[in-house]
């Protein structure tokens, strides 16, 4: 989605008393605190009662005394460590994966801790206590910040814990970034206002979009005022009562005006963001080689070989997959079957890794004739791009609206996946007519094996438009890992149960 500017009489935001952010760092850190606080007293619990049952009946009432004793001082050194690492720094907490590493590293430099001083102190405390308590604390700490992830995204996603910021730079780097903030209210960031060279004070920019991204639902479209030019930025931080200035790309003046803005912002309390050129491209691929004090971005090359691990998860959860499901696939043939007398299955020519042709098989939710009926209803396509889609599609059959809401008519290309036509995880298979029209770097989709499910359809599927849809294919492509690929997996049950873009 472009975003369109448009004149209206000058207007600069008003001038609140600064927000007491540090203040509210603080609190919101503090929360966490408590948080992790009582799961790793739960946990040390859980772990006593299990370690020592016969306490709970009146038993050795010395047994485990010890390790009463020393619980709450590991728990303390767990605490330090958690913040010592900044698990709860508000720059890190609730977004990325930066937050769950850190919380991982403190857990393990804690443990080693505590091994070592137990040896070096002749402290015998019982090793099934320990073997309990800190793996059942590691797992509620992780649980626990995904909860409060949880609820801080709900928040942020209705307006309320969102940081304030000034959006700075030429006009097509502010409407990418603009845009991108807009969709990704669990970032933490709101614009408040554009500063920009290229459009007068008074302008505004429409910022959201009409779908829904990998990393957030839809957002109401919002104008954001145009207030000044690069050169006021330091004014319009002070008066505008912003937490930060984003800086999306380069700014006159280079690194030199870029490194005295970051100063001059830190005497205001003012923090700076500077939007990386690189776009969808994971935090693995990206490492810092600092020359001379700058620090240079290195971008590995993605690999796009086929992956051993990657495909032992495919024959394995594939042929489980049919194994298990082969009596769902029974009954679902029989009702197909009854339903109008026609083939159970539908096959149909897909592209697939390297833009070779092969067959995909589905579960038939149209009419026998749906191809031949297909260019009549051209001119009703509700898809974007090269995409056919109707949420009506007249050609459906009563039990193919159930399969599709339900996702069900997908699973014969399990078979598919035992074969290596297709994977578990992977971008959507594309038809030969959507290829022919693939454009600006489209085909980079086919450098890899498409699969059942992949980012398109736990983030929309048909809800998607084409360019959404190209980008987040294109990301998963570049960005491949087996843990993103488990995550996918994941996802996948609880995006088919909403059946949200399913039609």
């Amino acid at each position: 989605m472009s975003l369109a500017i448009r004149t209206v009489p000058a207007a600069r935001p008003e001038s609140p008393p600064p927000a007491p952010r540090s203040a509210r760092r603080r609190v919101g850190g503090a929360g966490i605190a408590v948080v992790d606080l009582v799961l790793l007293l739960v946990a040390f619990t859980v772990a006593h009662f299990a370690r020592f049952p016969w306490e709970l009946s009146g038993g050795a009432v010395d047994a485990g005394r010890l390790e009463i004793l020393v619980a709450p001082a590991v728990v303390m050194v767990w605490m330090v460590l958690l913040s010592a690492f900044r698990t709860r720094d508000p720059r890190i907490a609730g977004v990325g994966g930066d937050e769950y590493r850190r919380l991982v590293t403190a857990s393990l430099v804690t443990g080693a801790l505590v091994a070592v001083t137990a040896y070096a102190a002749s402290i015998d405390i019982a090793r099934g206590y320990v073997a309990i308590a800190f793996p059942v604390g590691l797992l509620l700490l992780v649980v626990g910040r995904k909860v409060v992830r949880t609820r801080l995204a709900a928040r942020r996603a209705a307006g309320d814990r969102l940081m304030d910021v000034l959006l700075v730079g030429d006009l097509e780097d502010v409407r990418y970034v603009g845009r991108r903030i807009a969709c990704s209210p669990g970032a933490g960031y709101r614009v408040r206002a554009v500063v920009t060279d290229c459009e007068p004070s008074g302008s505004e920019v429409p910022l959201g979009s009409a779908t829904a991204t990998a990393t957030a639902t839809a957002t109401a479209t919002a104008t954001v005022p145009v207030v000044g030019r690069v050169a006021d930025v330091l004014d319009l931080a002070r008066t505008s009562g912003v937490a930060a200035v984003v800086v999306a790309g380069a700014i006159a003046g280079g690194h030199e005006r870029l490194r005295r803005l970051g100063w001059q912002l830190e005497e205001l309390g003012v923090e700076l963001v500077v939007s990386s050129p690189i776009a969808d491209v994971a935090a693995g691929r990206v490492h810092e080689r600092p020359v001379d004090g700058l620090p240079l971005m290195h971008v590995e090359t993605p690999v796009y070989t086929r992956r051993f691990g990657k495909r032992m998860l495919d024959v394995v959860g594939a042929g489980v997959g049919l194994l298990l499901l082969s009596p769902v696939f029974a009954v679902l043939a029989l009702v197909i079957r009854l339903d109008d007398g026609g083939p159970v299955f539908f096959r149909q020519t897909r592209v697939g890794r390297g833009a070779t042709e092969f067959s995909i098989l589905k579960f038939r939710t149209m009419c026998t004739d749906a191809e031949a009926r297909m260019a009549a209803l051209h001119r009703e396509n509700e898809g974007a791009g090269p995409l056919f889609k109707m949420k009506d599609d007249p050609r459906v059959t009563r039990v193919g609206a159930f399969l599709r809401r339900t996702s069900l008519d997908e699973l014969p290309q399990l078979w598919n996946v035992l074969v290596g036509t297709m994977s578990l995880v992977g971008p959507r298979p594309a038809l030969p007519r959507e290829v022919a029209l693939y454009e600006d770097f489209a085909d980079r989709r086919l450098l890899v094996t498409p699969g059942i499910t992949g980012l398109w359809q736990v983030s929309g599927r048909s809800d998607l438009d084409w360019a959404d849809g190209v980008r987040l294919d294109l990301h998963y492509v570049e960005n491949w890992s087996f843990v993103h690929d488990l995550v996918i997996l994941a996802r996948t049950i609880p995006s088919v149960l909403r059946s949200r873009g399913a039609y």
